[in-house]
């Protein structure tokens, strides 16, 4: 990790940590995971810090995920990396999911994949006219991780199979809708916001106090449909009552679902319905069977390849339909770890 890759402000109560990556959209790193850990585990403990806020560098991204080029590379050559990054990647949104001070994060520009699991668990989420939120890990033959199991089926009505099936894109408007986001700053007023707190002004007043209504959320315009469609008891169902509903957005949905991985499919929507009786712990447990089972796997590092690495936009799923992957496919990634599970210390 550079020097430079995190930078550190504690003053007057409020540590504020920002992802300082702009050039690579704030992507995290195995470093960078385990260099917040440590550093939120001081903050805990330490009675100066009142609160922390997270931020991304940039004007484009809060953080776009985890580096996939970096787990690409270290399947080729063999490396711990594609099991010590979701370790330390899991352990760390534990972390701040439980954390005892107030977690603010600043969703200003685009969170996806490991950008969610360091914003959707804080305690206080504020959009920006530049949020950009989704969980597009079916894209690329991976599954909705980072406490997706937790989150998404939580979520009203069918959204959140919605968003892990599809990888939907939410701006400000729909994060509120969702409750994904809690309130909406203009992203010229966060450092207006940061100041506050640490003015002593409590958090709540001062999110309440520099809040505006966003514009109106696209998710409630389709919130029928996607609670009639999605609310089915399988994949090939939710495909079939897209099929039988009429306009535009169905047939929108129907393409984007057929270029994801049929396997990740099938792993997210098991995977939310586990995940919705599951306690949080329980759900990065599960995550992290799912992570390495697929680690092992092709379609990941297919997705990567065709999405990322050689950008044909082509990818040659294993199986390739719905219909191939059955039960005991699906199952295999659920698997125990054994000695390998992932723990909390």
């Amino acid at each position: 990790m550079s020097g430079d890759d995190l930078l550190f402000d504690l003053r007057d109560g409020v540590a504020v940590v920002t992802l300082n990556r702009p050039e690579a959209m704030n992507a995290l790193t195995l470093d960078m995971a385990l260099a917040l850990h440590s550093r939120f585990e001081d903050w805990a403990r330490d009675d100066n810090v009142a609160a922390v806020v997270v931020r991304g560098a940039g004007e484009r991204a809060f953080c776009a995920g985890g580096d996939i080029r970096a787990l690409y590379d270290a399947h080729r050559t063999g490396g711990a990396l594609t099991r010590e990054f979701f370790q330390a990647e899991y352990r760390l949104n534990r972390l701040i999911f439980h954390f005892s001070k107030p977690v603010i994060a600043l969703i200003d520009g685009v969170a996806m994949g490991g950008g969610v699991g360091l914003s959707v668990h804080a305690r206080t989420r504020i959009a920006s006219e530049r949020t950009l939120f989704a969980m597009p890990e079916t894209g690329i033959g991976l599954f909705p991780d980072v406490g997706g199991s937790y989150f998404l089926p939580r979520l009203p009505g069918a959204i959140g199979l919605y968003m892990a099936l599809t990888g939907a894109r939410l701006r400000a408007a729909d994060c509120l809708y969702a409750g994904i986001a809690d309130a909406f700053i203009a992203s010229a007023r966060h450092d207006e916001f940061v100041a506050a707190i640490r003015a002593g002004k409590p958090i709540d007043a001062a999110t309440k106090c520099l809040s505006e209504p966003p514009e109106p959320a696209m998710l409630a315009a389709n919130r029928n449909a996607i609670d009639r469609c999605f609310g089915h008891e399988s994949v090939e169902e939710i495909e079939s009552a897209l099929y039988r509903e009429a306009g535009e957005w169905a047939q929108k949905t129907l393409k984007v679902m057929a270029a994801k991985s049929p396997t990740s499919q099938k792993i997210a929507y098991r995977q939310l319905r586990d995940g919705a009786r599951l306690d949080f712990d329980a759900c990065m447990v599960m995550e992290y069977r799912l992570s390495q089972h697929i680690m092992a796997a092709h379609d990941f590092f297919e997705g990567v390849r065709a999405l990322i690495i050689d950008k044909d936009n082509t990818p040659r799923w294993r199986p390739g339909t719905l219909a191939a992957v059955d039960d005991a496919m699906v199952n295999g990634y659920f698997e125990p770890l054994g000695a390998a599970e992932l723990t909390f210390g």
